[in-house]
């Protein structure tokens, strides 16, 4: 199973931090994000491989700090050649160029570099290998708070039947993480999703047109989750890790 972590934007939203570092290598607590995640992933036994893909700004930063990663497994960091948000390729489209680029035909658990989260990933991937495909989920109390990020309806089997982005009128408080673990024909129909011409943008996306093909899996996960979209975030992220630690 190969490991990849989306980490390509170029976080504008916390600008002025992210002029010249990319979102993932910000500290938290004083651990860059990105290292929490890497933690994650070298306590799955069957991850043997992680790829890192950067956009062309920030692929010097990533390539060093790849170089002395704290990681058991190999690291990769890899260039997507894009230099701005006008020509970046999207996170369906960075993840179609690292399977083609490395030839990836194996399961792949997908995550965001600039996601941080408690979760212990040992259960999601237990429930992908009893499963199949499947998406993180995680819950909030409020439902509005789903619109900001997509809504996740589940059968009484836990298969996704419906899934929207930004929902406008939410009926769940089940949204998806950036947390996605693939089997290998799924890794393969990216490749189809992207030459028909669909939204290469935000992961679900992908979600959103699969479970309407296959059946697609969705497991909660409990646990604090911050995604570090904007300052207000990204602080209160710092302050919830630092309290954390002894």
């Amino acid at each position: 199973m190969k490991a990849l972590i989306l980490a390509a934007g170029y976080g504008t939203r916390l600008y002025p931090l992210t002029k010249n570092k990319a979102k993932p290598l910000l500290p938290v607590a004083g651990k860059p994000i990105i290292n929490y995640l890497l933690d994650r992933l070298n306590a799955i036994d069957d991850v043997d491989g992680i790829y890192v893909v950067t956009n062309h700004r920030f692929a010097g930063e990533f390539e060093r700090w790849a170089a002395d990663a704290p990681s058991a497994k190999p690291v990769t960091a890899v260039d997507d050649g894009t230099t701005s948000d006008d020509d970046k390729r999207g996170a369906i489209g960075d993840i179609g160029f690292v399977i083609e680029q490395h030839g990836i035909d194996e399961p792949m658990l997908i995550a965001g570099g600039d996601n941080i989260f408690t979760f212990d990933l040992g259960p999601f991937v237990q429930f992908f290998k009893a499963h199949g495909s499947t998406v993180g989920l995680h819950e909030l109390d409020d439902a509005e708070a789903v619109k900001r990020y997509n809504e996740v309806v589940l059968d009484e089997r836990g298969r996704i039947v419906s899934f929207r982005e930004k929902p406008p009128d939410p009926k769940s408080n089940l949204f998806a993480v950036c947390l996605y673990l693939y089997t290998a024909a799924d890794v393969a129909r990216v490749s189809q999703y992207l030459r028909e011409g669909n939204n290469p943008d935000a992961p679900g996306h992908y979600v959103a047109w699969l479970h309407t093909r296959t059946d697609v899996y969705g497991c909660p996960l409990a646990g604090t989750w911050y995604d570090i979209g904007d300052l207000d975030a990204y602080r209160e992220a710092d302050r919830f890790f630092s309290e954390q630690q002894p």
